[in-house]
């Protein structure tokens, strides 16, 4: 986190922003890219490795894969959220902003926000606990 905050500070600082933009938003919207510039990135960077260590021969530890399987699920599961609840639950879970402080940001009422977080919430819970079961 303190890392894309320093990276959406750099680009503010060094591309600006237009005179009529609200900060706070402003500065979001652009955290926000940065963010999903990174996911797809480290995709990308994922899916070379792989490859990489397929071509190689190298393996991982189980941990490391049972870890990294993990994290996929999860970062699927985040994907396949409704946009606005997936920017509500950044912004409160992984950002850790207060309710209020994302209902400003995202320039909705504070109880769309808790209601968008709680149903994402939801939504990740099923959808990692039916992947589990029908794993198993």
């Amino acid at each position: 986190a303190d890392d894309l905050l320093q990276v959406t500070v750099e680009r503010l600082l060094v591309k600006g922003m237009p005179e009529d933009a609200h900060v706070a938003k402003w500065s979001h919207r652009v955290c926000r890219n940065l963010w999903i510039d990174e996911i797809r990135s480290r995709d990308v960077r994922g899916r070379y490795a792989q490859s990489e260590g397929a071509i190689e021969g190298a393996g991982t530890t189980r941990e490391n894969s049972d870890e990294s399987v993990q994290l996929d699920r999860v970062s699927a599961a985040m994907d396949r959220l409704r946009p606005e609840q997936r920017a509500a639950l950044v912004k409160v879970a992984v950002e850790g902003c207060s309710y209020a402080e994302a209902a400003e940001i995202l320039d909705v009422p504070i109880g769309t926000i808790m209601s968008r977080v709680a149903r994402a919430r939801k939504t990740l819970t099923e959808d990692l606990e039916w992947k589990a079961e029908r794993e198993a």
